[in-house]
């Protein structure tokens, strides 16, 4: 079930690289996977509760290993994917390796809500398409709204 996986990525292989993002990335990235019916059993309270548990793990690790830096865990919600991502970094949370825009939140819900919602990921509805008259537009398209992303400090305490 989801809360149960989630609680794991607790214990899962932690690397923090202050030199080398790319490692932290392929090691402290996991996308928690859930099916049509899991999706249908679990809450968003019992999703935002089985990611804040984590978070605090993550957190007493990173600190009780010493590490000396910032350390944030965020999690977001990929809809192309149709997945809720979540990752760890030595970075702030201004500073996560998004290349586009994002917006860190303290407010889970949404994102887990989004999720839950999410029954087709990577499939987009015929209806949801809208015919396109103006070329131009086609190619430059609208500024995407920036990707929230909940966050959670879990590196050294600052004074």
């Amino acid at each position: 079930m989801l809360p149960t996986w989630i609680a794991e990525v607790a214990d899962e292989p932690l690397v923090l690289e202050l030199d080398d993002r790319r490692v932290e990335w392929r090691t402290n990235t996991w996308r928690p996977g859930a099916e049509a019916e899991d999706r249908q059993r679990v809450t968003v309270p019992e999703v935002v509760a089985a990611f804040e548990r984590t978070a605090e793990g993550i957190r007493r690790r990173v600190r009780g290993a010493g590490f000396p830096g910032v350390a944030t865990f965020y999690v977001w919600h990929d809809g192309q994917a149709g997945q809720l991502r979540c990752s760890t970094g030595s970075v702030a949370a201004d500073g996560l390796p998004f290349g586009g825009a994002y917006l860190p939140t303290d407010d889970l819900g949404p994102l887990v809500e989004a999720f839950l919602g999410d029954w087709t990921p990577g499939v987009v509805a015929w209806s949801d398409l809208d015919e396109e008259h103006d070329p131009s537009a086609a190619v430059h398209g609208p500024e995407p709204a920036p990707l929230p992303v909940w966050v959670r400090s879990v590196g050294a305490v600052r004074h």
